[in-house]
């Protein structure tokens, strides 16, 4: 091995496809490459987002369309946690757009040729080389403006946050602050260890939720200390049970 390549950035990549022929096309692509570390492969979103969690790669190759959880939904659900290069993969062109407003650094239409995925390889290694800002650290206050006076949110006091278009309502308590900002942003800045997002419009404390209860119509809703009850998506409910479980082993440890 070249002794440049053995000190440059070793690359782990994640390919992540319900079609294991699909999978095994890129990690053939990928094999002959000296700076790859090592490959792993996900059948389904869920799975993705499971493997990203517990050991994030540096590149994620991902379908489009899965059932259930799909490419998109795995964006989402990884928020800031999502790799730093993620190249979508698919058959379907109208996608293109969606791809690169969530975040995508390329976009695959299959069927691509080897000259193709070596361009799109080598614009990943780039951005993966590229020293980027420090991650910011969570956020211990958020500022609300209300009648030209600044009101300060200890994040500790947070029950719950509901997403209401642009802005955002703090529930602290009996009292709720709006706060002119979107729901991905404050997950961005809210400690992941603290907060979880049960929906597309609705992120809780952890140490909130007192557990998770089956409606009659068969939707799932987290029931907080104070009675509320939140509607749980179910993309979202796997990784709130999986939290839940964490918590509950911990319960003896105060939590911050």
């Amino acid at each position: 091995m070249d002794p440049q390549t053995s000190r440059a950035h070793r690359i782990r990549v994640l390919i992540v496809d319900d079609e294991p022929l699909a999978r095994r096309n890129i990690a053939i692509l990928l094999q002959s490459d000296p700076e790859i570390a090592g490959v792993s492969e996900c059948g389904s979103g869920q799975a993705a987002v499971d493997a990203v969690r517990r050991a994030p790669p540096d590149l994620m190759f991902i379908d489009v369309q899965m059932p259930e959880v799909d490419g998109f939904d795995v964006l989402e659900l990884l928020g800031g946690q999502a790799p730093r290069a993620v190249v979508f993969v698919t058959a379907y062109d109208e996608y293109a757009l969606r791809a690169f407003e969530a975040g995508a650094l390329d976009y695959l239409l299959k069927p691509y040729d080897d000259a193709r995925f070596r361009r799109t390889l080598d614009r990943a290694k780039l951005r993966i080389s590229e020293a980027g800002p420090p991650p910011r650290p969570s956020v211990e206050r958020l500022v609300v403006k209300s009648r030209g006076r600044a009101i300060f949110v200890d994040v500790r006091d947070l029950d719950w946050i509901e997403a209401a278009s642009y802005y955002a309502c703090l529930h602290v308590g009996a009292d709720t602050h709006i706060l002119r900002r979107t729901l991905a942003e404050l997950e961005q800045d809210l400690d992941p260890d603290r907060f979880i997002r049960i929906h597309r419009s609705a992120i809780v404390r952890l140490d909130r939720v007192e557990g998770l209860q089956l409606t009659r119509s068969g939707d799932h809703e987290a029931v907080l200390a104070d009675g509320t009850r939140l509607r749980v998506s179910r993309r979202y409910r796997k990784l709130l049970q999986d939290r839940l479980i964490s918590v509950s082993q911990d319960r003896a440890a105060p939590f911050a």
